[in-house]
């Protein structure tokens, strides 16, 4: 069993920025590939941003949010993270992290392990 703790939201205003951490337990971190999904009100879970195993240039990003949103991973820590840029009111969502054995993913039902969440809330 893999216990995903996530931390770092919060309130900012639009424009702002945050660094989301997601800490992962176990140690067996680098088989796994890392994931963001975030959640609004009234709204189904949707797919963020991911990263392959070693972390490097094996990212995938929702397209709407290239360029605002990096993910990255420390392995030797066991934390991947967010970091959010020129952040919208529209961001605002309870992000989730979540872990796949071995490989990236960009769907919700192909994730192993979750984290219990963090509220990020951008007010305008």
């Amino acid at each position: 069993q893999k216990q995903l703790v996530e931390s770092g939201g919060g309130l900012v205003q639009a424009g702002g920025s945050l660094r989301l951490s997601c800490a992962a337990s176990g140690r067996t971190f680098s088989n796994y590939a890392m994931g963001w999904f975030r959640q609004a009100p009234g709204k189904e879970r949707e797919f963020v941003a991911a990263i392959g195993r070693s972390g490097g240039t094996s990212t995938l990003y929702a397209d709407s949010l290239k360029g605002r949103f990096t993910i990255s991973r420390d392995n030797a820590k066991n934390t991947v993270y967010l970091q959010m840029n020129s952040l919208k009111p529209e961001d605002t969502a309870v992000y989730y992290c979540a872990a796949r054995y071995y490989s990236e993913s960009v769907k919700v039902s192909e994730y192993d392990y979750w984290g219990q969440g963090t509220q990020v809330t951008v007010s305008s």
